[in-house]
């Protein structure tokens, strides 16, 4: 093949090149900075979607043209072109794929208003894609579809006896999704003690981030089937009572003071804490060597209430030491009921 006859060919190539590189590093951008400045979620998820595709859609149709100037024989021309049909159908497969996940992704983050995403959508999306993706490619390439779909249907059956379990936690998953029950951002506990804010619910999991910051994982079967208490689904402060007692020979009216002092200050200084609520306190009852008392502060939101419970006993502690108010029974009377 003469050097002079690869000249053209070439040369539609690079410039295919050339076009798309254009395309994608100025039209794409400046996509992408309108999609920034109107926040515009659609615009931006095409933009990201036609990275890089754009580039090989326009060398695809190079080689295409190039192929059409070059002496070269049918079966190989039409070896190439079934090449590029291909491959125009994975990329617009993958295009479509990324497009449609990050725009599901930015529906639930803007539905839901909170960081973690629902993932099973996500990735359901991804599996329907693909599965679309898939049957156009054997569709053109020659294989026949409605045998597949059929061996498929057949084989699901065994995959669904097989994966019961799996299935379960994903149809559980669906189904906390859309009742909107538990969401993520909420704080659960569930019956059997776990508790934590939800992170993220995907196809087999609902994931908890406790208060120690350990991540808690709950199948989704699990967390559709026990009781659980959604402490953010309708008013997310919280009160905080904490229980406390002195001794008998404290002057109560005197302790109330105290503790209302020390509870504001833990009100006000404390992050979390809802700072323009009055705090209480409430006496409820004569105990076996104290008089037993409650203190009642509230958090914005479930989950605050420790920092503030661990703030309000060291201070009442420390004031109760330097108003010598006793806080349990006198070391002598104490001594005398040993003795005895």
């Amino acid at each position: 093949m003469p050097l002079e006859s690869l000249i053209a060919p070439l040369g539609l190539v690079l410039g295919s090149l050339a076009v798309g590189f254009i395309l994608d590093r100025v039209v794409l951008v400046r996509l992408r900075r309108f999609a920034a400045r109107t926040r515009g979620r659609g615009e931006d998820a095409l933009s990201l979607g036609l990275r890089g595709a754009v580039v090989l859609w326009f060398v695809l149709a190079g080689i295409y043209f190039a192929a059409q100037t070059l002496p070269i024989s049918g079966t190989l021309l039409s070896l190439v072109v079934e090449f590029i049909r291909l491959n125009y159908i994975i990329s617009i497969t993958w295009v479509v794929m990324s497009v449609a996940t990050q725009s599901v992704a930015a529906y639930l983050r803007r539905s839901d208003g909170v960081i973690g995403s629902t993932t099973i959508f996500i990735n359901l999306t991804r599996i329907v894609i693909a599965a679309v993706g898939i049957l156009i490619v054997l569709q053109a390439v020659g294989v026949p579809i409605t045998p597949a779909l059929t061996t498929f249907g057949v084989g699901g059956i065994a995959v669904a006896l097989a994966l019961q379990d799996t299935l379960a936690n994903i149809f559980s998953g669906l189904y906390i999704i859309v009742s909107r029950k538990i969401q993520p951002g909420d704080y659960v506990k569930l019956a059997s003690g776990e508790e934590g804010a939800v992170h993220d619910i995907n196809w087999r999991n609902t994931t908890l981030q406790s208060p120690t910051n350990n991540m808690v994982i709950v199948p989704n079967s699990t967390m559709a089937s026990v009781v659980v208490t959604n402490f953010t689904l309708y008013a997310q402060e919280v009160a905080v009572p904490v229980g406390l007692g002195v001794g008998y020979s404290a002057d109560l009216d005197q302790v109330e003071q105290i503790a209302i002092d020390v509870a504001r200050s833990v009100q006000r200084d404390v992050a979390g804490a809802v700072v323009e609520f009055e705090p209480l306190v409430r006496f409820g009852g004569f105990g076996e060597v104290r008089v037993n008392f409650t203190v009642i502060m509230r958090a914005k939101k479930h989950g605050e209430q420790f920092l503030m419970i661990h703030e309000l006993i060291k201070r009442l502690h420390r004031r109760f030491l330097e108003e010598q108010i006793e806080m349990d029974v006198p070391v002598a009377l104490r001594e005398a009921e040993d003795r005895k």
